[in-house]
């Protein structure tokens, strides 16, 4: 009896682990395959892939696309604003996310409940889009970079997560021998609970880095000078309104620009997607202890 009972709970977990594998290798390939054809597509034929010919693998191989890309001057201003919103803003984010959640993780800080309140609710209501935009009008960062990075500074879930952390991560013993010894709170976040903290932070650049690498809109409402774009709206430019003129291709016909539209779409998303990548390299040992924060533990 015993032995059948355990025939068929090892029965029902062998179940269990094909539904999930199955489900999880759906999910892959669902992930996996408009990334694959996406790069395939960038070094095809525009001709081919206009005709549905391309799929997992290039046809008609030709660089022309990324010839096209990397001699743009205005691809490149884009990218390089890009890069400046992002580490600005990155390091901007995490050292107000840190500054917040360190002391709403303390027991003894007055008042954190309210605050976390507070701050939850703001997760799920906001003022608006107009009241924001003129906010950040009558604030003078209009047109400006700090109308990119400060709205957006603090994302409330990034806040609690980093909290969570600190509260869960770190002995209370610790901080007791901390006060014992005579250390105050900013050298005991310098000194102790910044350098126990490398995987939160990890994480935390991670998310605002990709959050504001990705990020368009608050770019397309508060920017008015073109030489500030970043890259993404030169991006949305080529995908949604198709242009091509910037690339001094104004003698050609419509056919031949729709052709080139096509392909620089596929090529200008593999390029801008390449440090995002090469930063996931750089982070990835931290993140499944990041994103497990929070979760049962047994």
């Amino acid at each position: 009896m015993t032995y059948s009972r355990k025939l068929k709970k090892t029965g029902k977990e062998f179940a269990f682990n094909i539904a999930v594998n199955s489900i999880s290798i759906l999910i892959i390939i669902i992930v996996l395959v408009p990334l694959i054809f996406v790069l395939a597509a960038s070094f095809s034929d525009p001709d081919l892939v206009l005709k549905g010919k391309v799929l997992l693998f290039p046809k008609g191989f030709t660089l022309k696309a990324y010839h096209m890309v990397f001699e743009n001057s205005d691809i490149w201003r884009g990218y390089l604003n890009t890069i400046i919103y992002t580490v600005a803003g990155t390091a901007i984010s995490v050292v107000l996310t840190i500054l917040a959640a360190y002391p709403l993780s303390r027991s003894q800080f007055f008042g954190r409940k309210y605050l976390l309140l507070i701050l939850l609710f703001t997760m799920y209501f906001n003022g608006g889009m107009i009241p924001t935009y003129l906010l950040v009008r009558d604030m003078g960062m209009y047109d400006s970079i700090w109308a990119i990075i400060l709205p957006s500074a603090i994302s409330t879930y990034n806040l609690i997560v980093a909290k969570t952390f600190f509260e869960t991560s770190i002995p209370n013993e610790l901080y007791e021998s901390a006060l014992l010894d005579g250390c105050g709170n900013i050298k005991m976040l310098n000194k102790i609970v910044l350098p126990l903290a490398k995987s939160i932070i990890a994480i935390l650049i991670l998310y605002y880095a990709v959050n504001m690498w990705n990020s368009y809109f608050s770019a397309l409402i508060y920017l008015n000078d073109d030489k500030k774009y970043p890259l993404q709206i030169i991006l949305r430019n080529i995908l949604l309104i198709g242009q091509t003129e910037q690339f001094g291709t104004n003698d050609v016909g419509m056919a031949e620009k729709i052709k080139m539209a096509e392909a620089l779409k596929y090529s200008v998303i593999v390029v801008s997607s390449i440090p995002m990548i090469i930063l996931y390299q750089f982070v990835q040992k931290h993140f499944v202890k990041g994103v497990m924060i929070g979760a049962i533990k047994g």
